[in-house]
């Protein structure tokens, strides 16, 4: 009994100095707010200041709102853009929040725990201008709600994390949007204009309102490791849009989405032919596609500033509408030209290849009639493709037809109950190369060995300066100080 209760007595003796020391710490955490917790991650920059989230205030329960803390943590971090750059961590949690701004040099890292959820409350959400290419929004004429995640202007910017969670919360904007109550275009997750150096990797997006990842005027812009997800009948949630940007990669993402997984942009009728700025230069490596009503990669129909040298490889499509997707029209101008897909497995699709110069959509009615886009130098190789319910569409252009048209070895194997033609073939120039099912007469059969090369449908084999990008182990310590 009394070595029991020497026991219980040392015991309390051992808890009270355990609960002093707590205090003691806790105490000087609080006059300091540093907490030292650290991990590693890879970035194409790394970053000298680091903070957390709830340094500025910030609730991770799910209800109470963090903009204000999370746009006070960027504007306090800014002041270290020339110092070495600055980090903010998103902690496990729920983190609710309307729209953000971004500055430069600036990493936004998310706990794989962690969940920014979109505010409900549509007062969170600014109205801007539409884009000067596309000249009015895309739901409704004039403005456009500000996106989530937001950036113009920057330099070297990284979103990233450990597959932690963008919640979008779109089903209130679908509703809208069905409802015709939009005043304004839906916002998008993430959006960054203007800029150079953009990262954006290892993150689940989910319910987006509209397009998921939106980089536009920009350069140099990496998408790696993205999960997107959304239902398959929600309107427009495109995965990713590069729009007017130069030197991309996207590299390793899986879509699940209710509209194009990648679609590719440059402007909307005379206001992206008035703006002239194309996107070239796109890589889209091993991506996974899943969108029973739209494409896997789709060119347009907004392409008026131009598409250039689009390099696509090991792709795979399941239940998907179609494989690559051109879409443009009269009045559209631009070009979409210097593509090349290949190693492209397709699984349930309506249409492998699909092409249409009779989109329509137009911004409004005064775009050029005499605009016609230029579409040349499309080029599929080595792609396989089963329980296809028709082979290709293709539809060019009276007076303007799509040229250079190349396929080659591609087996397409037919749904139980087919299109009786599994070439349907306007307006377009061309020729294949071991093709199954037969294409139409106007992409003849020619020889591998053919002289002119016209059937190797050859991949380039030069780099873009975006593959030389290169990842830099980078840490995480929290050191600000309040």
């Amino acid at each position: 009994m009394e070595i029991s209760l020497r026991q219980t007595q040392v015991m309390e003796i051992l808890l009270a100095f355990v609960v002093v020391g707590l205090l003691s710490s806790k105490g000087a955490e609080s006059r300091n707010r540093r907490v030292l917790d650290s991990f590693e991650y890879s970035a194409i920059s790394c970053r000298t200041h680091s903070a957390s989230i709830t340094d500025f205030g910030g609730v991770g329960d799910g209800i109470t709102s963090n903009t204000k803390a999370f746009q006070s943590a960027i504007n306090s971090l800014s002041q270290y853009a020339s110092d070495g750059g600055a980090q903010l961590f998103v902690p496990e949690g729920k983190w609710l929040t309307g729209s953000f701004n971004l500055t430069s040099h600036f990493t936004l890292y998310l706990h794989k725990d962690a969940v920014l959820l979109a505010s409900q409350d549509v007062s969170e959400w600014s109205v801007i201008n539409p884009l000067p290419s596309y000249g009015r929004g895309r739901d409704a004429v004039g403005g456009r709600y500000i996106s989530l995640i937001f950036g113009t202007n920057l330099t070297d910017v990284v979103i990233t994390g450990a597959n932690g969670t963008i919640d979008g919360q779109g089903a209130l904007w679908w509703q809208k949007f069905h409802g015709k109550k939009l005043k304004y275009t839906r916002p998008y997750l993430i959006e960054i204009l203007h800029s150079d150096l953009v990262q954006i990797s290892n993150l689940t997006l989910v319910n987006s309102p509209s397009w998921n990842v939106h980089p536009v005027y920009s350069s140099n812009v990496l998408v790696q490791g993205v999960t997107i997800i959304a239902p398959i009948t929600s309107p427009n949630t495109d995965g990713i849009n590069p729009d007017s940007c130069s030197n991309v990669k996207i590299e390793d993402c899986y879509i699940i989405s209710g509209d194009d997984c990648v679609a590719v942009k440059s402007g909307w009728d005379e206001y992206g032919i008035a703006y002239g700025m194309p996107t070239k230069g796109l890589i889209i490596r091993r991506l996974t596609c899943i969108s029973p009503y739209s494409a896997v990669i789709a060119l347009g129909s907004e392409m008026s500033g131009g598409i250039q040298d689009v390099r696509a490889e090991d792709i795979v499509a399941i239940h998907t509408e179609s494989g690559v997707r051109i879409k443009t029209a009269v009045g559209r101008g631009g070009y979409v030209k210097d593509i090349y897909v290949k190693g492209m497995t397709m699984k349930t699709m309506k249409w492998a290849f699909w092409m249409t110069g009779n989109y329509g959509s137009h911004a409004d009615t005064h775009y050029d009639p005499k605009a016609l886009p230029v579409i040349k130098g499309i080029n599929y190789r080595d792609m396989v493709a089963e329980n296809v319910t028709m082979a290709g569409r293709l539809e060019g252009i009276s007076g303007d037809p799509f040229t250079g048209i190349c396929i080659s070895n591609v087996t397409i194997a037919l749904a139980p109950k087919p299109k009786k033609v599994q070439w349907l073939c306007t307006d377009v120039e061309g020729v294949t190369s071991g093709v199954v099912p037969q294409p139409c007469a106007l992409l003849p059969e020619k020889s591998a060995e053919s002289p002119d090369g016209m059937t190797s449908c050859a991949f380039p084999t030069d780099t873009l300066p975006v593959d030389n990008m290169e990842f830099k182990k980078c840490s995480y310590k929290r050191n600000y100080i309040l």
